[in-house]
């Protein structure tokens, strides 16, 4: 049976993704912190421990694994962007890359492929170019703080490739779940029918449902020939107004006030955060779409109505 590492197992996304690996026959170890998790012997996945501060991991769980998953890193939209929690969002990327990166090189193993998160952060706001074609892989980082976190990011795992290991980078959208993320956010005010519009609402969001994001994830276990950074994003990207009143109208049918929230009130809300919040960023999913990934929904209609029906 092919066995599948996944570091932020217990997350959003890993959780689903652990659930469709499982189910299509893959045995999945998880790495926790929490040495108190145990693992079920009904369950398909089980628990292996880690510690990213001390560097130490489960040497038994990286010599089982045929592919590692690499999730992990502290939640960016969770908190302000203190000086602090930005240390912190940088270091719980790079250290936890760093740790696979020395349990790879250290201990005996046969892992043939390492599939990284990364994100659309890397992008700075739109110019002419990418409203017209959006952003493709090769367009340099941006130098504001998520870019460079992307950056740092994506070096802290390259060196998997000294090692033979085939390296997958997903460049992962604004993802829409109904277990967290913005798209929980988006529908809490359209809960008492008022469809909150964000700045000019004009700014284009590249999203993708959470289901075709871990579907690429098992893709970029599965089709050897994927190598390198991919943008994890839908065809479609449409503007936060488009998707706001999209959702509201499946929500809500005509019973919902539209209203736009200043970009000043979400500055003195978000703090820094705001500036991402507000950003337009047109990415491309081109370079997915020619690996011969499918996606199951293209459209945000294709996405909101699965959700909404969930």
């Amino acid at each position: 049976m092919t066995t599948v590492l996944i570091t932020g197992g217990t997350g959003m996304i890993g959780k689903r993704l652990t659930q469709l690996l499982t189910e299509k026959g893959y045995e999945v170890i998880i790495l926790s912190r929490q040495s108190s998790v145990t693992s079920h012997k009904q369950s398909k996945f089980s628990y292996a421990n880690w510690d990213i501060d001390q560097q130490t991991i489960d040497q038994e769980a990286i010599s089982k694994a045929d592919h590692i998953i690499h999730l992990a890193g502290a939640g960016v939209a969770d908190k302000r962007w203190s000086k602090e929690r930005k240390k912190e969002i940088v270091n719980s990327r790079t250290q936890s890359s760093a740790l696979i990166v020395k349990a790879l090189k250290d201990y005996p193993n046969k892992v043939r492929t390492v599939v990284s998160s990364s994100a659309i952060g890397w992008y700075g706001p739109d110019t002419e170019k990418s409203l017209e074609h959006g952003f493709s892989e090769d367009a340099i980082a941006d130098t504001a703080f998520l870019g460079e976190t992307c950056r740092l990011w994506e070096e802290s795992i390259e060196p998997v490739t000294q090692l033979n290991k085939r390296l997958v980078k997903l460049r992962t959208g604004i993802v829409l779940s109904n277990e967290g993320g913005a798209f929980v956010e988006f529908k809490k005010t359209l809960r008492v029918g008022v469809a909150s519009i964000l700045g000019s609402g004009k700014q284009v969001i590249s999203w993708i449902h959470v289901d075709d994001l871990c579907h690429l994830f098992i893709a970029a276990i599965e089709n050897e020939s994927m190598s390198g950074a991919y943008n994890a994003v839908a065809p479609h990207p449409v503007t936060n107004q488009y998707l706001t009143l999209a959702l509201a109208k499946q929500m809500r049918g005509k019973l919902y006030i539209p209203v736009y929230v200043p970009s000043f009130v979400l500055k003195i809300m978000l703090g820094e955060l705001s500036i991402e919040v507000l950003k337009s960023a047109n990415v491309s999913s081109r370079k997915v779409q020619l690996t011969g990934f499918d996606f199951s929904y293209p459209t945000v209609e294709d996405a909101i109505a699965q959700l909404c029906s969930a």
